[in-house]
């Protein structure tokens, strides 16, 4: 059918609704999957030859944290190119990067792509994808209706960016807004509100010269937030110089912070800069802060507070301009309560503390890291596509994930090796087999009745619990989309809705 005058009011109305809220994006992908009906959709932002979904409806949750380069994609450098509408063929020989990512469709590839691409002021910044495992669903729609489509997005896209820009700026000094921001490594991957927070708090830190003590377990991304730190703020121009205080020898520690003079000690045999030094008017991570020496601890103290140092050998005092952020995964109240660091130095390091959420939890982030870091290891390994089963999306929620981010990062790069060994193909689907989670639940690799049956009163009260586990897991795995956990339960749509309802799942 044709997009009358009056859809096409609607959905305007709508785009310019969802300029505001943590929402906005996915109120404009939400309307246009009903106006056009179609299986899944995208909102891609576009960025130095990269493409960051945005919002998406109908594809696995993981794809929110996919990043797609136009070097490694050719249909999205297709669609960034192309200027207008671009339609691919059924047997477009392009692979599509949504293949085996739309639930309850894993081992199909899309049969009908269109993608628009979103141009501001005549500069690409974005670009819709609809896809649909229908060939001819999308053929009734006409490019000049797309197009109209496409202009509407474009508006609210830009729009949206700008209030997204604005409220950036609230907190963020004049000197940083616009800066270029280094890519890949440097992103911060989340949507949860324990990430929100922590964004909100680097932002606000980032525009003073306060030091700031980065807390979090093992493997939770403290330097990258020191990163984000120093790329935020008005020292980003100069140097990020990091120092693992774990890995110092307690003969060189005190030469590698604040460098010696030659002749200073045997084997002094030239002038060395310290990283102090390095750092001057730019920013010092002393990461692992909690293992430095009581007496490196008293000589770091008085660089914080005087702003001066003295290389090991040498007479003279120089004066230096340094930020310090200082990481640990230790308690460091603790360590003060125990003598073995000073309290004076961590007060004066935890003007502005900045915790680190674990994993455990950050909720549906996991997804998002687990499509970002399956993206990064089909680039590492020459794949065409790494896909995650439903299943797998389940397994990875539950787990407990002792190393974090570090840990999971490490898990889908092992999976993706032996998936590829495993399936002998360039296009992998990870599944619960290829992962060894010391934290998972057993319940997920395999379906199993309730822990203790005998807690249940009845037989009716166990067959519920058992139902309704099963019913999370498999929606879950699926994206919470009901249909597709309906077609992998073999039962009814209308049959399941109805069961869920009597089970309290919404």
């Amino acid at each position: 059918m044709a997009l009358s005058m009056q859809t096409l009011s609607r959905i305007a109305i709508e785009l310019q609704s969802g300029i505001s809220g943590r929402d906005r994006f996915q109120q404009l992908i939400n309307s246009l999957r009903r106006l056009l009906a179609c299986d899944a959709c995208a909102l891609l932002s576009y960025e130095q030859q990269l493409f960051r979904p945005l919002a998406i409806a109908g594809l696995s949750p993981d794809v929110l944290g996919r990043r797609f380069r136009l070097s490694e994609h050719p249909r999205l450098e297709a669609i960034a190119r192309a200027g207008d509408v671009v339609r691919f063929p059924a047997d477009s020989l392009l692979p599509d990067p949504y293949d085996g990512l739309i639930p309850g469709h894993e081992q199909l590839k899309v049969h009908a792509c269109i993608g628009l691409p979103l141009f501001t002021h005549q500069n690409l910044v974005g670009a819709l994808t609809i896809d649909d495992m229908d060939a001819h669903q999308l053929d009734h729609f006409s490019d000049e209706e797309l197009r109209l489509v496409g202009a509407l997005f474009s508006v609210a896209l830009s729009n949206a960016l700008l209030v997204e820009q604005l409220e950036k700026q609230a907190i963020a000094p004049i000197s940083a807004v616009g800066r270029p921001q280094t890519e890949g490594a440097d992103e911060m991957i989340g949507l949860s509100a324990v990430m929100a927070q922590l964004k909100k708090e680097i932002g606000i830190v980032a525009n003073s010269d306060l030091n700031v003590l980065i807390t979090g377990e093992t493997g939770v991304g403290k330097e990258l937030v020191a990163r984000a730190i120093h790329l935020q703020s008005p020292r980003a121009a100069n140097p990020l110089v990091y120092l693992n205080c774990a890995a110092l020898p307690e003969s060189v520690a005190e030469s590698e912070l604040f460098g010696h003079v030659k002749g200073a000690f045997t084997g002094a045999i030239h002038h060395r800069i310290g990283k102090f030094e390095l750092a001057d008017n730019g920013t010092l991570f002393l990461d692992e802060i909690g293992e430095l020496s009581l007496t490196l601890q008293a000589k770091l103290l008085r660089v914080l507070q005087y702003g001066d140092l003295q290389r090991v050998g040498d007479d003279q005092s120089l004066r230096v301009n340094v930020r310090v952020l200082a990481a640990t995964n230790r308690v460091l109240k603790e360590a003060v309560l125990a003598g073995q660091f000073r309290a004076d130095l961590f007060h004066r390091l935890s003007v502005f503390p900045v915790h680190v959420p674990p994993l455990r939890e950050r909720g549906r982030d996991i997804a998002l890291l687990a499509g970002f870091f399956c993206e990064r290891s089909r680039i590492r390994l020459g794949l065409q596509r790494v896909a995650l089963a439903p299943a797998t999306l389940a397994l990875l929620a539950e787990n407990g994930w002792p190393g974090n981010v570090r840990e999971l990062e490490h898990a889908i790069y092992r999976a993706t090796v032996l998936a590829r060994a495993g399936q002998g193909n360039a296009e992998v689907v990870l599944r619960p087999e290829n992962f060894a989670l010391d934290g998972a639940s057993p319940a997920l690799t395999h379906v199993s009745p309730p822990h203790d049956p005998i807690a249940s009163a009845t037989l009716r009260d166990g067959t519920d619990d058992y139902q309704r586990r099963l019913i999370r897991m498999t929606l879950a795995g699926c994206g919470n989309n009901w249909s597709a956990c309906a077609r992998r339960l073999a039962v009814n749509p209308g049959n399941l809705h109805r069961l869920a309802k009597r089970l309290g799942i919404k």
